[in-house]
């Protein structure tokens, strides 16, 4: 059985989606809220470069990806060894080198690939106007950021359209209480001192 074969084999299991669409989620939110203090910060900062902003947004991107990714490797590691020994009590037998232990492992790396894309989008997304931005390019650092911020909520907005379309809720509103979490963010990078 190929690759593809075998993802969409685990993401036709509900229990295999739901986990990996929870982590992708929640660190794409993570990665977006992140970058929308980055790039408020660093206007505020006095930041010339649009690229100084993207460089500085990559690094948080990389951060935040493989944090991601490791952790979510680690736990679920140790998760589904743990499921792996309960199995091998109750079935008396040992469980190594077996389709049951293969597909676990698929599992674990499917969850930890959607951890670490969640994160990256979230940030190079509402990145992006910044490579335009700066001396004498097509907008300044200011309409940068507000772009920015503007995609920032755009992305948890579609997060939380999807959560909402999922869970039987009004996607609009999961929607506004998502994106309204990225204002929220912009703001108090506005207000707050330093």
């Amino acid at each position: 059985m190929g690759l593809g074969q075998r993802v969409r084999r685990l993401l036709g299991k509900e229990e295999v989606l739901s986990i990996s669409r929870r982590y992708f989620v929640s660190n794409g939110f993570d990665g977006t809220l992140t970058c929308i203090g980055v790039v408020v910060g660093a206007v505020l900062s006095g930041v010339t470069e649009g690229l100084t902003v993207v460089k500085i947004g990559l690094g948080a991107a990389v951060g935040l990806g493989t944090s991601a990714v490791w952790s979510v490797w680690e736990i679920e590691r140790a998760e589904t060894r743990a499921e792996i020994l309960r199995m091998e009590r109750a079935m008396l037998t040992d469980l190594d080198d077996t389709r049951i232990e293969s597909q676990q492992r698929g599992v674990r790396l499917l969850h930890a690939t959607a951890s670490g894309l969640g994160p990256l989008i979230g940030v190079l997304v509402p990145l992006s106007p910044f490579v335009v931005a700066g001396t004498e390019n097509l907008l300044t650092m200011v309409e940068a950021a507000a772009v920015a911020v503007v995609l920032g909520i755009g992305v948890l907005s579609v997060f939380g359209a999807y959560m909402g379309s999922i869970s039987g809720q009004r996607w609009y509103v999961s929607a506004a209480r998502m994106g309204l979490a990225g204002l929220v963010v912009a703001l108090l990078n506005l207000v707050l001192p330093g």
